[in-house]
């Protein structure tokens, strides 16, 4: 039985999902629902209204434990059915997840976009109409028109399921399923107190750090507004600046505009005294780690953690984070960092294990280019970064100190996409290690020529890319685990059976005359090349890996978050080792598509995250 529905919610200027996370709207104390539609299967859509109890009632008639309930943009819908009305579905599916996937920027995630592009109908617009209006405030006429709007939302989005669900793959809806109910089934639990002292903690830091580096008002404007000076700071605290290329005099220049990626992302670094220096620079009055902190004890007052992940996320289908309290990026380093994690809590009697699976992209990469030299040192659990540094410093494995090694790490896990010396001497600048850009090219030259497989691999992406604008096909990696095709989508059918894609991929000349590949993302227009496709590729491949090792673990033991290439769940204590165990069998479980990957992973357990 599939149950579709959709529920129309109080909204104002002040209290809106505009203004308000999700969790803070649902569980707010202005929260009212209007009134919401249910279509089961095939039957017409109805509408609900009336009071709290009153619809709690009607909803209640519905089977949900037997159905699959179907919404657009389930995060939201879903939150309200289990906190507002204590109904708990049996599965759960997202037709704006499943249209992320399948079309990425093409068509929008709008239920409107979407229902155009499928010629599903036209949505209305009386939600425009309903602003700052209580369920008292309208009209019997009003309110009938209002649960036409809402029935024709939940029709559209019963037939846009049923064209996104063709062929959709079976396990990536368990992972939607899987991904919404982190959201409206929370179980973890928040240390208000721990919140509230990290929160004093980073607050004084911040002033004794803005005392020390500028003094008074003059004084900031010397020491943060100087370029010179505040590339100065930010080396004192191991982080090289960012820069770009000076559109006017063509010359590089520090990124410090308020527009420039590359400062913006420093907003989120795991130093927070990195964090302080640039929001000082950009003028924000907080801090990421002070903002997020406060939202973690505002969600504490109002009950468990729910995990806001955007499925497919980004292109390489990736989960990312939501709802502004993004849990794929918390800290763990640095003073005062690693709170937050630790203020995650697991419900009591139980343990959360964390899991995180071992340098898959490096494996990945390693196999899918056929350097078997590398794939039998993952499979032999020989060490891969000394053996790297061996041959960037012509030494014998047992003479690399422990300096080399992080070299050879950094060259393994950085240099796969075709990485160049002055990037890589940047990367390794970030990290407190200073070298000349001469070594840098020694290095990168060194693991292209000890790993050559792997720059042909990128070659095989260039013919990839030039196959898929003249709609033809190439061969690219392991024979079987890609499929490319010229048909309407022109790009590849990966294990997972969902299209992989570059919207409106062409050819265009560069600034300096140079002919490259280039095409629309959700950030804007973008240039690839044979190492950038495969690094979408490998990192897309680790997803799916990751995403059907997910999906084992949660055959025995309750998901509550991925970030990046790891799984963390719940156990009860009684059988906590027994647990972290079968879970680390999942995380080192290999799909048959990628027989002979050598898969490995680390994990760690605690009544807190921060203790993973």
């Amino acid at each position: 039985m599939i149950i579709t529905l959709d529920f129309e919610t109080f909204y104002s200027q002040t209290y809106s999902l505009s203004k308000m996370t999700t969790e803070e709207y649902i569980r707010g104390e202005e929260y009212e629902t209007i009134g919401v539609s249910v279509k089961v299967d095939g039957a017409p859509a109805e509408w609900f209204t009336g009071t709290h109890a009153e619809i709690k009632n009607k909803l209640q008639a519905f089977a949900w434990d037997k159905a699959m309930v179907v919404a657009h943009n389930a995060m939201f819908d879903m939150a309200i059915l289990s906190w507002r009305f204590d109904i708990h579905p049996w599965v759960v599916a997202d037709t704006l997840s499943m249209a992320r996937a399948i079309h990425g920027v093409e068509v929008g995630g709008s239920l409107a976009k979407l229902a155009a592009h499928y010629e599903l109908g036209v949505k209305g617009d009386e939600v425009v109409q309903a602003l700052g209006k209580h369920r008292r405030d309208f009209t019997p006429n009003d309110l009938a028109q209002y649960g036409r709007y809402c029935c024709n939302d939940t029709e559209m989005t019963y037939q846009l399921f049923n064209v996104l669900a063709e062929g959709y793959p079976k396990n990536e809806l368990k992972l939607i399923d899987l991904t919404i109910k982190m959201f409206s089934e929370p179980v973890l639990e928040l240390d208000a107190l721990l919140l509230e002292n990290h929160l004093t903690n980073i607050k004084q830091r911040k002033e004794e750090l803005i005392a020390r580096v500028a003094g008074d008002a003059a004084e900031v404007k010397k020491n943060i507004m100087s370029n010179p000076k505040f590339a100065e700071l930010l080396r004192e605290q191991g982080v090289e600046p960012p820069v770009k290329v000076s559109p006017t005099t063509g010359k590089e220049a520090f990124a410090f505009a308020k527009t420039d990626e590359g400062l913006k992302a420093l907003l989120e670094h795991p130093n927070l005294d990195v964090q302080t220096l640039v929001a000082v620079r950009l003028g924000v009055k907080s801090t990421l780690e002070e903002t997020r902190t406060e939202r973690f004890l505002g969600i504490a007052s109002r009950g468990t953690l729910p995990i806001p992940l955007k499925y497919y996320a980004a292109h390489t289908s990736r989960w990312g984070g939501s709802d502004k309290i993004n849990l794929q990026n918390l800290p763990s380093r640095g003073v005062d960092a690693g709170q937050l994690k630790k203020a995650i809590l697991a419900p009591r009697g139980h343990v959360i294990i964390d899991c995180d699976s071992a340098q898959i992209e490096a494996r990945m990469l390693a196999w899918m280019a056929g350097q078997e030299d590398l794939v039998e040192a993952f499979r032999l659990k020989e060490d891969v970064y000394s053996l790297m540094a061996a041959a960037i410093y012509h030494k014998p494995v047992d003479e690399i100190t422990k300096s080399e090694r992080f070299v050879g790490k950094s060259t393994i896990l950085g240099c796969g996409y075709g990485m160049g010396a002055k990037k890589f001497k940047a990367t390794l600048k970030t990290f407190g290690v200073d070298i000349e850009l001469d070594m840098a090219s020694h290095i990168v030259d060194t693991y292209r020529q000890t790993y050559d497989a792997i720059p042909r691999l990128w070659e095989q992406g260039d013919r990839c890319l030039a196959a898929i604008v003249e709609d033809k096909s190439a061969p690219y990696g392991k024979d079987g685990v890609l499929v490319m095709g010229s048909w309407w989508w022109k790009g590849f059918i990966t294990p997972n059976k969902i299209p992989f894609k570059y919207f409106e991929l062409r050819r265009v000349r560069s600034p300096k005359g140079r002919q490259e590949f280039v095409y629309t993302s959700r950030t804007g227009v973008k240039s690839i090349w044979g190492g950038s496709l495969t690094e979408n590729l490998i990192q897309h491949l680790a997803r799916v890996v990751v995403g059907e090792q997910m999906l084992r673990v949660a055959k025995r033991y309750r998901v509550v978050l991925t970030v990046h290439d790891a799984v963390a769940c719940i156990a009860p204590q009684a059988e906590a080792f027994e647990a972290q165990a079968y879970v680390e069998e999942c995380m080192r479980w290999v799909p048959k598509w990628a027989d002979g990957l050598p898969l490995n992973c680390e994990s760690g357990m605690g009544e807190n995250y921060g203790e993973c």
